[in-house]
């Protein structure tokens, strides 16, 4: 088995490292999430951390790591007795696959001994494994909402329940959370979200001379594992000593209610939502000055605290973006006449950074704000470009659902019916091409029993045949693509007819992100149509282009029509099971080419089948009907404009205009 890369060999992701430290020393603090684009040694990181946690001492032979120091340990292996023998062991990092099954995870009927020795034995899961040590789930943000509540409950209650196939089973299941994430493929829910007791973000350094040392280290790790470990071996060696230090050193810590006053006016500065933050970032200061080896609290404990544990949890809406003013948190937190905290000098994660290493999160982000609602971005004279203007959106409302017609066998989600992974029982049926599926015991024996008097068998077992096995038909709901088809041309220009297009939208991707779906973006406006956004499960970033579109020139239906039929075919190619949903924004006029009305009816011809509803955005007492018509051509939902949002009504795509 390769070595793991040192933890320690790791450049220019202080931050992070100072985040999963605080949170091996104080695992109540409630885990990290990483967030950061692809190649910044997010899962690098976190895997090389278990290699300089102190081990732990368990109770031998147990499968659910119970501490012996723990009076009544909560496992199914026990009792053990006043005084059971132990052992040591390092501490586990367990990995949580995106596609693990429930019974992956909470454990289940051991099946192998229920079948052939007719005995109810528990087969731990995931979560037995990670107790007292590392639950790690890399694209967390993709994990399926079923597998999402079992960690809910988990890490809510510091214990997992099973009840199922004749199982009933309590276990002790603390660990603690990491999770890792790229934010272009979709947001966590909130619910999820607010548990991560830490957040942090990264990128990639930008300093030439970062990168190469990045490189540099990389090449001679892949060149030999074994001798790069050992020349790391010593600062490994130094980093896990002053954790397992730290870690004695935390309950003598003092949170003086000095500290947990100004904690509580940092939190209800920022309006965070319920008292989680509080207890986090008073939690992690604490941590914090016991790494720096004290043990009383000075600000910047607190303020490297509220750095880590507020960003998240300021987020009223997924289109927000996370992070925490630092300018706001320095005022808040005043002069600091607290002597700098002296850290040990091994260049390990101190909070403060080197002082001339660029920074790992979004800070110093020159992003420049797009140009008022109004502007004019070109001009109207003969030949040239026509105007265009830039309209905001205003706040989301809720958003009427819309569903695709019929049961689908997509990834699980919260918008169409589905024969999901996890669900309702509505039956069950002969597995394909393996399992295929949650086993279904008792229909697998009732397959069985009328073959039992004719297959030899011994008294107690069941004898059983490939023929017999069945697997549980489940329905619950899937995730959809829903596709936007904007007009952004000259006759939507009007500045309040596109803030109202862009903020039903914006109401339309919430409800979107809420159910888990994929979402793409196509505009067209002048001669042209643009996949403004390939589809991604990420809405905050089609938020972001929302908000940038444009308006002006003509209105190339037709071509908008064909842009959409071909990324529908693509996407067909790349992921068959997912069902799209076309939701196109349009007033119905076509205004580009040659016979353009007639072209766009041939273009909607090609999205025949495709689950549409055209959102009508044409106004005034004088209405032409363009958009009803084509919503008749693509035999899709016809909805105005004004309706999209509603508190109390729902609609179907399929029902009649």
């Amino acid at each position: 088995m390769p070595r793991q890369y040192p933890f320690t060999a790791v450049v220019g992701a202080d931050d992070m490292a100072l985040s999963l430290l605080l949170a091996a020393i104080s695992p109540e603090i409630g885990g990290v999430l990483v967030r950061g684009e692809k190649g910044t040694a997010k899962s690098t990181m976190v895997r090389a951390l278990a290699s300089v946690l102190p081990p732990i001492e368990v109770v031998a032979g147990d499968r659910f790591s119970s501490d012996p120091r723990d009076p009544a340990p909560l496992s199914p292996d026990g009792p053990f007795g006043p005084d059971p023998a132990s052992e040591t062991r390092p501490v586990r990092l367990v990995e949580l696959p995106v596609g693990a099954t429930e019974d992956r995870v909470l454990g289940s009927l051991h099946l192998e001994k229920a079948l052939s020795e007719g005995v109810t034995e528990y087969e731990p899961g995931l979560l037995a494994k990670a107790h007292r040590g590392i639950l790690y789930v890399d694209e967390v943000n993709l994990l399926h909402d079923h597998l999402v509540d079992l960690l809910l409950d988990a890490a809510a209650m510091g214990r997992a329940t099973v009840e199922r196939d004749g199982v009933s089973v309590e276990h002790a299941a603390r660990f603690v959370l990491i999770g890792t994430m790229n934010p272009e493929e979709g947001e966590l829910r909130p619910q999820l979200l607010d548990r991560f007791g830490l957040t942090v973000d990264v990128a990639a350094p930008r300093d030439p001379a970062l990168r190469a040392e990045v490189t540099r280290r990389r090449l001679a790790f892949d060149a030999d594992p074994e001798g790069f470990a050992a020349r790391w071996a010593d600062e490994e060696q130094a980093l896990s000593q002053r954790l397992a230090a730290a870690q004695k050193l935390l309950a003598e810590v003092e949170l003086s209610d000095d500290d947990l006053v100004r904690i509580a006016e940092i939190c209800a500065a920022f309006d965070v939502d319920g008292m989680r933050a509080d207890i986090v970032t008073a939690r992690a200061a604490a941590a914090h000055a016991a790494w720096q080896g004290r043990t009383a609290l000075t600000t910047e404990d607190i303020r490297v605290a509220a750095r880590l544990a507020l960003p998240h949890r300021r987020r009223r809406n997924p289109f927000d973006a996370p992070g925490v003013d630092e300018q706001q948190l320095d005022d808040l937190l005043g002069e600091d006449d607290d002597p700098e905290p002296d850290g040990p000098d091994d260049g390990g994660p101190d909070g403060g950074g080197d002082g001339g290493a660029p920074p790992n999160g979004p800070e110093g982000d020159d992003t420049q704000a797009p140009p008022p609602a109004g502007d004019v971005g070109g001009t109207d004279s003969g030949g040239g470009q026509a105007p265009t203007t830039t309209a905001r959106a205003g706040e989301p409302s809720r958003a009427r659902l819309f569903t695709v017609d019929g049961i689908g066998a997509g990834e699980a989600g919260r918008r169409s019916r589905a024969l999901t992974s996890n669900g309702r029982r509505v039956g069950a049926r002969r597995p394909e091409g393996g399992v295929g599926g949650r086993l279904d015991l008792s229909q697998t024996l009732w397959a069985a029993a009328p073959h039992q008097a004719s297959r030899p068998r011994d008294d107690r077992r069941v004898a059983l045949a490939p023929t017999d096995l069945r697997v549980a038909v489940t329905e619950g709901r899937e995730s959809n693509l829903v596709l936007f088809g904007v007009d952004a041309s000259g006759s939507m220009a009007a500045r309040k007819r596109m803030e109202q297009v862009k903020t039903a939208i914006l109401s339309l991707l919430l409800d979107a992100y809420q159910r888990r779906d994929k979402v793409g973006l196509v505009t067209f406006r002048g001669d042209t149509a643009e996949l403004a956004l390939p589809p991604t499960g990420s809405v905050d970033i089609a938020a972001r282009r929302l908000d940038d579109l444009p308006a002006g020139g003509r209105t190339p239906l037709a071509e908008g029509l064909l842009q959409i039929a071909e990324t529908l075919r693509i996407e067909r190619v790349r992921d068959p099971r997912r069902r799209p949903l076309l939701v196109l924004v349009t007033d119905g006029r076509a205004t580009h080419g040659v016979d353009p009305v007639g072209r766009s009816q041939r273009a909607a011809a090609l999205l025949a089948g495709v689950e549409a509803v055209v959102v009508d955005c044409e106004t005034g007492r004088m209405r032409m009907g363009l958009a009803r018509r084509l919503a008749e051509i693509l035999e899709a939902a016809h909805l105005p404009l004004g309706e999209v949002t509603a508190d109390a009504l729902t609609t179907v795509v399929k029902e009649a205009a």
